[in-house]
């Protein structure tokens, strides 16, 4: 088969061309004396499965620089050859992760470790060589490869197989037929992989995130396989659904794929499916090199209407039930190939309302998207249990969408997404070569369109019958050029694309694509009162990417992160650049934010000081966040549709942008987001003083009661009302309960404003505490990047002034083999009328490190005298070592306590 028609890939064609330069050779630097000695790595043989239709990964990599060699890609390439003093890589691994792996590097996570490490190594191309073996030569074998960051050549058993012109760009998808240079017993592979610069190739960066890795991620970042296939292949399997609407009674299923006959003659082939206990098939004719659709529609195929389907919900608003397409070609008896996916039943409407604004509906059930930026690890290392522990995490906080900015994850995160309920909306990065309407990035060459195709057509494929995805976002920042969007435009139809496509997120269009989304910002702190605003980055809208800014982690995280050094100037010379901030951007000092703490909660006296008033205000700025678009949501006029919040998580050890940090540690931000997000939840307006009650559940709630406290710091009580019988539409519906007076005699400037909600038998559903001041903060009505500025400060140093309080806990595990949960009751225990501001609980081991990840029913809570709450912690009982852990109770005004924990 000639080289144009083995990278014809399954089903659509992805194929990519053009002309690139070599780079020039640069010696990099002496390597760990443990690189450098004639060692030959231990990297596992891959055994490729004989079956048709079977898949084998590749299980790993031997890695060079090639300005280390001196010899020829054919010998490289070739079986027998002994990689010495090369690198073990694993399976999906960029350079710079490998070289860490082995201790080449230190920690890039620690301090400035990774600002050391020379970057001229980087700028030459890398081989990255793997042996396999396969034991029957009679079936077709293909290597499909993807992930590759940014091209590579392509050599089996020292042929070129495919250039670095033909194997372009990250999520391209190529077909590689190597039948004929594949031989019985040991095999090579072996790519030559360029390196990656995001401002000229189409793959992925890290803009203002955070600093790149000095190698640019260049290298593998999604799994190579090796396939096995008859005379007949099947490719490109998916299907099209649709549900009658409203009554979700009825569904239809339409099923597609290619049937290609890579033999010599012509051949009938039987095609069957099945989808659970359903069972379809037709015969398909096809001459030598042919390739047909094969369709199965409702209409031929009358088992492919289903009655009362199960029916795929977020989670929170029902179940997630997959359904499993199974294909089978047999041909001459014999079956030659076989194909699945995976698919969930659902309608999704996301459509743009009168006031231009994206507003979507799943199931026929209004939805506000409550979201967060997700980001895989700074080096792209994949870890399926870390991913699925952000998923928790983000479900645990009440988040229903994550985001991915062109970070889009390996499949098994969509899967995982599927059988979680958490939506997603990826889509193309900003600020790069995927924006070609920068001067710098745009317009592409014909090869670069060509890229941009095979990318979109790629992506389209994996993505289409994942039931959590709502969306794609064919531009970030800017929308794509109108060449560009049709590029996108012709791959997404070809795909069979049914889903919404999003122009951009900043109000921009393109051909007939609309954004409807915001990116206002704000990227900085933030006073609460600002989220209630109907203009700029408030609560109207749909609004793509925003936060208030620094989220300074917990003191357990920041001392894994930085040195003593950094954290002392951290706080006392908030206008220096600290390396984990955003160096050489916007966002490169904490200056702002630690001004914002001292005017707010008074002048800062030490590290720990710095960190408790960071959490305190990273909690309330959260908080109100996400409550100002949930109280909005249902306005008449200009209502809130949605925001993502930037970022869920940082893929390394940083100091902004992160509602939980690298080692899935939760301070202030993370328990403020899941306190907005409680399923019925009652909060305070900062803008105009209402009491609210939100309910996110599908049906309505009613019978319940609203209590609003107002306290003194002495712990006086100053105002108290009751609202009695309220009803709370569900879909996000709200009810006013109550309005606090605007003027409360004798409160303090500094106040406390506990709010309850109790439904009829007295049980409290949903409690929330405030500090408040009575001195506002004030903002600029003008806005400036990267946020509007603060001109005035509320006061809230009374907290300062808070009298000491006591918290007791009694606490017991119980533990599965999988799980163990920690339940907690806290009491305080005070005689006075002082509440215990913003307990935190700490599950810790016996060494006073924190264990995690750990998810919590509640926490950062806030106590009155004599009251109680319980909390549920629950770990995986594998990261407790079979040891029981021991409980760190702190909070704003009580004492650090260390408590066991009674094993049951």
């Amino acid at each position: 088969m000639s080289l144009t028609g083995a990278l014809t890939r399954r089903g659509s064609a992805v194929l990519v061309a053009g002309i690139m330069v070599a780079a020039a050779a640069v010696a990099g630097p002496p390597l760990h004396a443990r690189a450098a000695a004639l060692a030959v790595p231990t990297v596992a043989t891959t055994a490729v499965a004989d079956e048709t239709g079977s898949t084998t990964a590749l299980k790993g990599f031997a890695i060079q620089s090639s300005a280390k060699l001196t010899d020829s890609p054919e010998a490289v390439s070739s079986p027998g050859y002994r990689p010495e003093g090369w690198h073990a890589a694993g399976a999906r691994s960029t350079v710079y992760a490998a070289l860490v792996a082995d201790h080449t590097y230190a920690d890039p996570f620690y301090s400035e470790n990774m600002k050391t490490v020379p970057k001229e190594q980087f700028q030459v191309p890398w081989w990255y060589r793997s042996d396999l073996t396969v034991n029957d030569t009679s079936a077709r074998t293909y290597l499909d490869v993807t992930g590759v960051v940014s091209a590579a050549d392509v050599y089996v058993n020292g042929k070129q197989v495919a250039t670095q012109e033909q194997i372009a760009g990250m999520y391209t998808v190529h077909e590689l037929d190597i039948t004929a240079h594949v031989r019985q017993g040991l095999n090579t592979v072996a790519f030559r992989i360029k390196p990656n610069d995001p401002k000229k190739d189409l793959t992925s960066g890290w803009i203002d995130w955070n600093p790149a890795p000095p190698d640019n991620n260049m290298g593998m970042v999604y799994d190579i396989t090796v396939r096995r296939a008859g005379a007949v292949s099947l490719g490109d399997a998916h299907v099209i659904t649709s549900v009658d609407m409203p009554s979700l009674s009825s569904a239809q299923v339409t099923v597609k794929a290619t049937a290609r006959n890579d033999s010599d003659r012509t051949v009938t082939s039987t095609v069957t499916g099945t989808i659970g206990e359903l069972t379809f098939g037709k015969d398909v004719t096809l001459a030598p090199g042919e390739t047909k659709p094969v369709v199965f529609t409702p209409d031929d195929t009358p088992q492919l209407r289903l009655a009362n389907p199960r029916i795929w919900w977020p989670a929170g608003m029902g179940d997630q039930p997959l359904y499993d397409l199974r294909l089978e070609a047999k041909t001459d008896g014999a079956v030659t190939d076989t194909a699945h996916k995976s698919f969930g039943i659902r309608h999704v409407k996301g459509e743009l309302n009168k006031d231009g604004a994206r507003s979507y509906e799943i199931n026929g059930h209004p939805l506000l998207i409550r979201g967060a930026n997700e980001s895989p690890d700074l080096l792209w290392r994949w870890n399926p249990q870390e991913a699925a522990d952000r998923i928790t995490h983000a479900l645990n906080m009440g988040i229903n969408t994550i985001r991915l900015e062109g970070h889009l994850e390996p499949d098994e995160f969509y899967d995982m997404a599927d059988k979680a309920g958490m939506l997603l909306l990826p889509g193309w990065e900003c600020c790069n070569k995927w924006q070609d309407r920068d001067e710098g990035h745009g317009p592409y060459t014909a090869h670069e369109h060509e890229i941009n195709r095979g990318s979109m057509a790629a992506v389209a494929a994996r993505l289409r019958n994942n039931p959590s995805v709502i969306s794609f976002l064919i531009g970030s920042d800017k929308a794509p050029s109108e060449e560009s969007a049709s590029d996108y435009q012709k791959a997404l139809e070809a795909a069979d694309w049914t889903l919404p496509v999003v122009s951009d997120i900043n109000r921009e269009s393109v051909l007939d694509y609309r954004s409807g989304l915001k990116m206002t910002g704000p990227y900085e702190w933030v006073p609460p009162v600002y989220w209630y605003r109907k203009d700029d980055g408030g609560a109207e809208g749909f609004n793509s990417e925003t936060s208030a800014g620094p989220s300074i982690p917990t003191m357990d995280t920041l001392r894994r992160m930085m040195t003593p050094g950094e954290l002392q100037s951290m706080w006392t010379n908030p206008e220096a650049v600290p390396y984990h901030r955003a160096p050489g951007t916007s966002f490169e000092t904490v200056g702002y934010f630690n001004k914002a703490l001292s005017e707010r909660y008074g002048t800062l006296t030490s590290l720990d000081d710095f960190v408790r008033k960071a959490q305190l205000s990273q909690y309330e700025a959260v908080r109100a966040q996400f409550e100002a678009f949930g109280r909005n949501f249902t306005d008449a006029e200009n209502p809130s549709t949605g925001h993502i919040y930037f970022l869920l998580n940082s893929p390394w050890t940083s100091l902004h942008w992160q509602l939980f940090d690298r080692y899935f540690d939760q301070g202030g931000a993370y328990f403020g987001a899941k306190k907005a997000n409680e399923d019925v939840h009652i909060q305070y307006s900062y803008d105009d003083r209402s009491v609210v009650v939100v309910n996110r559940r599908t049906a309505r709630t009613q019978g319940l009661t609203a209590h609003v406290d107002l306290y003194n710091t002495d712990g006086t009580r100053r105002f108290h009302q009751d609202a009695a019988g309220l009803t709370v539409p569900g879909d996000g519906g709200r009810t006013v309960a109550l309005t606090v007076p605007e003027n409360v005699p004798d409160l303090s400037t500094t106040y406390l404003a506990k709010l309850t909600l109790t439904d009829s038998t007295g049980k409290e559903v949903s409690r929330n505490v405030y500090w408040l001041s009575t001195k506002p903060d004030v903002v600029d009505e003008e806005w400036g990047w990267p946020m509007n500025r603060t001109t005035s400060y509320g006061s809230l140093d009374g907290l300062n002034r808070l009298a000491r309080a006591r918290v007791s806990a009694t606490a017991t595990s119980a533990s599965t083999d999988d799980t163990t949960t920690v339940t907690v009751t806290l009491t305080n225990t005070g005689t006075g009328n002082t509440p215990a501001l913003l307990t935190d609980v700490h599950l810790v081991d016996d060494k006073d490190r924190p264990v995690l990840p750990v998810t919590w029913s509640d926490n950062r809570v806030s106590l009155w005298p004599g009251e109680s709450t319980t909390l549920t912690a629950t770990v995986r009982s594998a990261d407790l070592a079979d040891a029981v852990p021991s409980l760190r109770i702190s909070g704003w005004n009580t004492d650090t306590v260390i408590q066991a924990v009674a094993a049951s």
